[in-house]
């Protein structure tokens, strides 16, 4: 099945630029549950399962709210860098946008500025620190992996600077912001719907319009991408700001949650979201992407880092789990696809 939607995602595109066997009489919602993201959800049921059997006060349904209140800021990155990942790009300086554009809000907030209209604010900031990436990669004409490396460090000092190297406070908590957005709404934190519907709209983005269908062209084959008139710089561009207000978003949550504002948030963020990303089906070699699949990659690695907790495990080794975690991913992912390739090539497919 992975197969044969890989095989679509490649086919020469429409008259419209879509992809053939995207209309809805393709069943692509029918073939959802069985696509790259059913693995790792099955792999995250199987933890959380392990865990609580071992140690069943992780059952207990506010710990799981935390380990979905955690995940959120990850899951956004991820999803965003699907896209990237997809065409084969890194952005390396989500972790310090999702920083700067909290800082930013917080200090919008404490200067009196309604609250809505400051993460409104800060979100923007992010999309502008995407195109920022973007403009450097096209006038400089370096890989965007080399120049999110320089704008990370310029990000997260600037994050630094404006907050004076402090945590920014005094904000108006009881603002219905803060209520609403850092509450709860039938019976999980308001951002897992934030979440969850950002991850539904970029699925069709990415499954069913065709900017999906460029971005996927592009990682699976540049030069016929190029070819075929798809124009590699204006989709960079668009992607590299569809990531960046995605960290934004990611800062809005986080200041809704956290009632403050930490210089400091989000560091290593940008490699979980690789991680996350990689976990959950999408390859490094560009082409496919699963943004569900990326979803539960980063509430994976969320479970794993507080199932060490209730293990007595010293957090320092949530980093080791973490990258054995994507390890053991990676490979399992090459050895199911080179045993698909090798079953393929006996039955002369």
């Amino acid at each position: 099945m992975t197969d044969r939607l890989e095989r679509e995602e490649t086919a020469p595109p429409t008259t419209d630029g879509a992809r053939p066997g995207s209309g809805p009489s393709a069943g692509w919602l029918r073939r959802l549950p069985q696509a790259e993201s059913s693995s790792v959800l099955a792999a995250l049921v199987v933890l959380v399962v392990l865990i609580g059997v071992l140690q069943p006060g992780f059952f207990n349904p506010a710990q799981l709210r935390d380990v979905l209140q955690g995940s959120i800021y990850v899951a956004l990155a991820a999803a965003g860098m699907c896209f990237l990942l997809s065409m084969r790009e890194i952005d390396l300086s989500v972790g310090a946008n999702f920083a700067l554009s909290l800082i930013a809000a917080a200090l919008l907030m404490r200067s009196g500025l309604n609250p809505w209209l400051a993460v409104v604010a800060g979100v923007a900031l992010g999309a502008l620190m995407g195109l920022v990436n973007a403009l450097i990669v096209q006038v400089v004409a370096i890989p965007a992996i080399v120049a999110t490396l320089a704008t990370m460090q310029v990000f997260r000092g600037l994050a630094l600077a404006l907050a004076d190297g402090q945590q920014v406070t005094g904000l108006p908590l009881d603002d219905s912001f803060f209520t609403v957005v850092g509450g709860t709404a039938l019976g999980l934190p308001a951002g897992v719907w934030v979440l969850i519907a950002v991850a539904a709209v970029l699925t069709v983005v990415l499954r069913l319009t065709p900017f999906g269908y460029r971005v996927r062209s592009i990682g699976s084959n540049p030069e016929a991408a190029t070819y075929s008139g798809i124009s590699i710089a204006r989709t960079r561009m668009a992607v590299l700001v569809l990531v960046g207000a995605l960290a934004g978003l990611a800062g809005a949550l986080g200041l809704a949650f956290f009632t403050s504002g930490d210089p400091n948030v989000g560091a290593g963020l940008e490699l979980q979201a690789i991680a996350a990303a990689v976990i959950g089906g999408t390859p490094l070699r560009g082409g496919s992407a699963t943004v569900f699949g990326a979803v539960f990659g980063a509430i994976l690695l969320g479970v794993v880092a507080s199932g060490l907790v209730y293990f007595d495990i010293p957090a320092n080794w949530s980093s080791f789990a973490s990258g054995t975690v994507v390890l053991l991913a990676v490979a399992v992912d090459s050895l199911l696809r080179s045993r698909r390739r090798a079953r393929r090539n006996e039955f002369g497919l």
